[in-house]
């Protein structure tokens, strides 16, 4: 059994939200992906068992909430894929959480996927995945790290080769930072990052009432205090500032292409970006 004293607090309970969104979506005959694991992570943290249907008293948040972390996987599953298919064969997933890509997508041969996260989040992650006897469909690496530390340099040390191109996944990770923590992070991703690298973040923009409201909802008040904004309300200019030819990608527009619910005129979503030379 795994030691359910060992799950991580704080940031880490974010880490479940997500799982729990994914198990929730694995359940449903038209999902948009299946992960397997999900509910595995759920359950060995007490969590209640998912259920694939809304209910009438799911607070409004919850419910968009729930919504954008479905689409936002599909998207990135995509991107990740087209990416290793068009030869970013290193896959770097900061602040990877209980992400189980490794395992749940059809990678090329010759893909390695490094996670990066802090030790006890990792460690919680690794024993639940050993209950599982999960195996990776890929080369895969784990780096304890701190990303507000030394990281690139570890993350070489672990194999990774700054002179080949890569995919990097900042998913859900940029609003939980300030600008400047942002921006450090994003340009020692540059520092690694060889021409035709791709870099791919997730970029909501709730608004002061959005987050008025989600502070309001009791289940999801801890999740809205950790929110500092990230890059900013366009990180177009920054990208394109420091060697990235970016482009967005519109969560409500994707959600429609997905046949799932979306919100109208919603400006948040998804950017990715190529690193061009020099």
């Amino acid at each position: 059994m795994t030691d359910r004293r060992a799950v991580p607090t704080g940031v880490g309970r974010t880490a479940l939200g997500v799982a729990a969104a994914r198990a929730r979506e694995s359940l449903r005959p038209d999902r948009l992906f299946d992960d397997r694991y999900a509910a595995a992570f759920v359950a060995a943290a007490g969590w209640p068992e998912q259920r694939p249907e809304e209910r009438s008293d799911d607070p409004p948040e919850g419910q968009a909430m729930f919504h954008h972390l479905v689409i936002r996987t599909r998207f990135f599953d995509d991107l990740l894929l087209a990416a290793a298919a068009d030869g970013c064969l290193q896959v770097v997933l900061p602040a990877a959480g209980l992400d189980t890509r490794a395992f749940r997508l059809p990678w090329p041969d010759g893909t390695v996927l490094y996670e990066i996260d802090l030790p006890e989040m990792l460690a919680f992650k690794e024993r639940v995945l050993a209950d599982q006897q999960a195996r990776p469909v890929c080369r895969r690496t784990v780096l304890p790290a701190d990303l507000r530390e030394g990281w690139g340099d570890q993350l070489v040390a672990a194999g990774f080769d700054p002179g080949a191109r890569t995919v990097w996944l900042a998913e859900g990770l940029l609003i939980y930072l300030s600008a400047s923590e942002a921006a450090d992070l994003l340009t020692a991703v540059g520092a690694l990052s060889a021409p035709g690298s791709r870099l791919s973040f997730t970029h909501p923009v709730p608004d002061s009432a959005v987050v008025r409201r989600t502070l309001a909802t009791p289940s999801m008040s801890g999740l809205a205090a950790l929110w500092q904004g990230g890059l900013g309300e366009d990180p177009s200019d920054w990208l394109a500032g420091h060697g990235w030819q970016p482009e967005f990608h519109n969560r409500s527009a994707l959600a429609a292409a997905y046949g799932r619910p979306g919100s109208s005129g919603s400006r948040g979503g998804f950017y990715s970006a190529v690193r061009l030379p020099g």
